[in-house]
């Protein structure tokens, strides 16, 4: 099975605690989890500081499930989660692939720490899940609350821990094996 999952630092594995933006070591990674764990072909498609595109992007065609992760450094950028709920439903509604193959996973809510230090920013990461879980049904893709998964967030409130991204490996796997 070919995987590819799109999303931020997060998904690329970044380590806060790095000085270049490097990141975990695989066994730490939760793209890399997944592939370990299941034997499929997965494409980390992360990439620090990435928003929700505002063209479209094409995809193999034979890609069996596309992971969405995206919105968090929308909110950074002052964003409303409606907006970026908009931004992510035109980015969404521009790709060719079957939305049976398309997951859109809400990123983890923000929590206090060095990059988020009003509350503003947290109730806006929760409303960005809902706003996205509301678009997935609408748009009939598959939705996954990673903020369901209980992810421990680093120093600076937004990025995974090495714990973090082994919680997220373990949720996704679990709600890939209900086959939601």
């Amino acid at each position: 099975m070919k995987v590819i999952c799109v999303g931020d630092s997060n998904t690329f594995g970044y380590d806060p605690r790095s000085m270049f933006g490097d990141p975990y070591n695989p066994e730490n990674r939760w793209v890399d989890i997944l592939a370990k764990n299941t034997g499929w072909n997965v494409i980390n498609e992360g990439i620090n500081g990435r928003e929700i595109p505002d063209e479209s992007v094409s995809f193999p065609a034979d890609t069996d499930l596309l992971i969405i992760m995206l919105g968090t450094n929308d909110l950074l950028q002052f964003w409303t989660p409606e907006s970026a709920c908009e931004k992510m439903e035109r980015f969404l509604e521009s790709l060719t692939l079957d939305r049976k193959k398309i997951l859109l996973i809400a990123p983890p809510p923000m929590k206090f720490g060095e990059w988020v230090i009003d509350q503003e920013l947290i109730d806006d990461s929760f409303a960005l899940a809902k706003c996205y879980r509301d678009l997935a049904e609408g748009l009939g893709i598959r939705f996954a609350d990673s903020g369901e998964w209980i992810i421990p967030l680093a120093y600076d409130g937004v990025h995974m821990t090495e714990e973090g991204h082994r919680a997220f490996a373990r949720g996704l796997i679990n709600y890939l094996n209900k086959g939601e």
